[in-house]
């Protein structure tokens, strides 16, 4: 300790000299941020906007990295809100896909001070504008009016599922106790193990009766939304797997590692791009994985129409092994159809089709049941923004190397100056001087002119702390509540309406006796006496 030069309160003395320097320049200090990853990769994309007082309200980014993502993964987007992840309690929302590898990717993030339709509207339109492709064929999210309505306005097309987690769990709060008790476990057969939709409606019904819910209001609404989340209707539609937002619910929990609710919008952006990056590691790891190794021998080898690969090495191993454990009869053969609906909604075959290749020998998988985005080369190709401009994932694919060779010639240079204190000074000097220089370089002539661009630039106000209707209420205790009403509570008699100093059972003392002190003695007509009397008997 006693080489570090200071003490962990040194620290926490820093930051919070640092924080109050930068107090009312937190939009100022994003918008240069987005602005500079801007000219760095012209795909990068923001938008940020007030509240019509200059005041910063909401706030839309997706980078270089997330846009072209969309291309080829877009097809589902899992949507979920968060709190408690800065200073000002803004919503903030990350859009969600999987890759190839079944990971969640982040496509696009929002900050914003109110949960409205408008609210949402605005987002979506930001992300159609941002994300090439078109709108997905499917968006999971939790039950939430003003989230409803804006993605039947915004994304008229996409399937809008339900996440079934959110609802399941409401059965044990909406029904009656012993209800749930009793009839929960034949609710989630009928939810879970149905596939066709007149059998889902019959069981569903016969639950309902034989519970006596029939006129339960909530659970006629779940049932008049069962398109929405049962199983039975949803499967037909594609979702990449997925039936709840789980996926967003274990993305906030990863990202909160990173992050709290004492950020600033910079704090957070920083803490957010080292989470992120993070999570991309894991990516370029599976990458290498799919690329250098071979997943292990599956019961049944068929080769695509392209002869030089085979099934199980065209697709990501985990996700292959993962195909051949669901139990439901096979149709036809001539399409190949199952009624499980594992193609239709995964995207992936299930085994039973593979065993009717299997026995009817047929040796070449159909290009029709491997959908590119769980391929290898799902991520090949060039991808265009609406203009026609191709999206790069990095403007300049040298940067990374020339980084590195500088890296290596300062840790050089500084090496050599350590060895002598007239070296520490030269270089010190130099870099001072070099420092001026890279500046005008990089601002340009027109900062040497007195109101020049950057100068003028205006930026909006930090914004208000606001309270987010997903945000939970504080918990308050007996004690806070009574004392709100204005009703007193006496712990000791276990009674209310007056304190220790006013308590009967205090003042019960012989009317005969006076006061050590020579104080007047207590007067035994007061009216507490005859309220004590009243809660405990006479009183001697």
């Amino acid at each position: 300790m006693d080489k570090i030069g200071f003490i962990k309160k040194d620290i926490y003395n820093l930051e919070c000299s640092v924080n109050g320097k930068l107090r009312n320049h937190d939009v100022e200090l994003v918008t240069e941020y987005f602005m500079a990853e801007q000219k760095k990769n012209e795909a990068f994309y923001f938008k940020i906007e007030g509240d019509g007082h200059d005041r910063f309200s909401r706030c839309f980014w997706a980078d270089a990295t997330s846009r072209p993502a969309y291309r080829f993964y877009g097809d589902v987007v899992v949507f979920d809100t968060t709190f408690n992840t800065n200073r000002y309690d803004l919503t903030f929302a990350p859009m969600l896909g999987v890759n190839n590898h079944g990971q969640k990717i982040v496509l696009a993030c929002v900050f914003f001070s109110k949960e409205t339709t408008e609210s949402f509207i605005w987002m979506f339109e930001e992300f159609k504008k941002a994300m090439p492709g078109g709108e997905p064929k499917t968006i999971i999210t939790d039950q939430d009016a003003a989230m409803t309505r804006a993605i039947s306005i915004a994304f008229p097309t996409t399937f809008h599922r339900l996440c079934i987690w959110h609802i399941t769990s409401k059965f044990s709060v909406k029904l009656p106790h012993s209800a749930y008790k009793e009839y929960w476990r034949e609710f989630q057969k009928a939810i879970w193990d149905i596939d066709n939709k007149d059998e889902f409606d019959a069981k569903w019904n016969i639950v309902v009766t034989k519970a006596g819910l029939t006129d339960h209001p909530w659970l006629s609404s779940m049932f008049d939304l069962r398109e929405s989340w049962v199983p039975a209707y949803a499967r037909q539609f594609f979702a990449a797997g997925m039936s709840s937002s789980q996926r967003a619910e274990g993305s906030h929990g990863f990202f909160k590692q990173y992050i709290s609710k004492r950020n600033s919008l910079m704090d957070f952006i920083i803490r957010f791009e080292r989470a992120l990056s993070h999570q991309r590691q894991k990516e370029l790891v599976a990458d290498h994985v799919d690329a250098f190794e071979v997943a292990q021998s599956c019961f049944l080898e068929l080769k695509t129409e392209d002869a030089s690969k085979v099934v199980f090495n065209v697709s990501e191993r985990k996700i292959w092994e993962t195909r051949v454990a669901e139990v439901v009869y096979v149709k036809d053969s001539d399409h190949a159809s199952c009624s499980c609906k594992r193609f239709e909604f995964v995207g992936i075959i299930c085994k039973h089709i593979l065993a009717l290749f299997r026995r009817d020998q047929i040796e070449y998988m159909p290009d029709k049941y491997i959908l590119k985005r769980w391929k290898k080369t799902a991520k090949s190709g060039l991808v265009s923004d609406a203009n026609g401009n191709e999206i790069k994932d990095s403007a300049d694919p040298g940067l990374l190397i020339k980084r590195s060779t500088m890296s290596r010639l300062a840790s050089d240079v500084v090496e050599d100056a350590l060895m002598s204190e007239e070296g520490c000074e030269l270089l010190s000097e130099t870099l001072k001087s070099l420092q001026v220089k890279l500046k005008l370089l990089k601002d340009g002539p027109s900062n040497n002119e007195v109101g020049g661009s950057s100068s003028q630039t205006q930026y909006m106000k930090d914004p208000k702390r606001v309270r987010c209707k997903g945000r939970s209420k504080r918990v308050t205790g007996a004690k806070e509540k009574a004392m709100k009403r204005g009703i007193r509570h006496r712990r000791e008699c276990g009674h209310i309406g007056h304190d220790r100093r006013q308590c009967p059972r205090n003042l019960n003392t012989p009317t005969s006796l006076s006061n050590n002190d020579g104080s007047t003695p207590i007067d035994r007509s007061d009216p507490l006496f005859d309220e004590f009397d009243r809660m405990h008997g006479p009183t001697e």
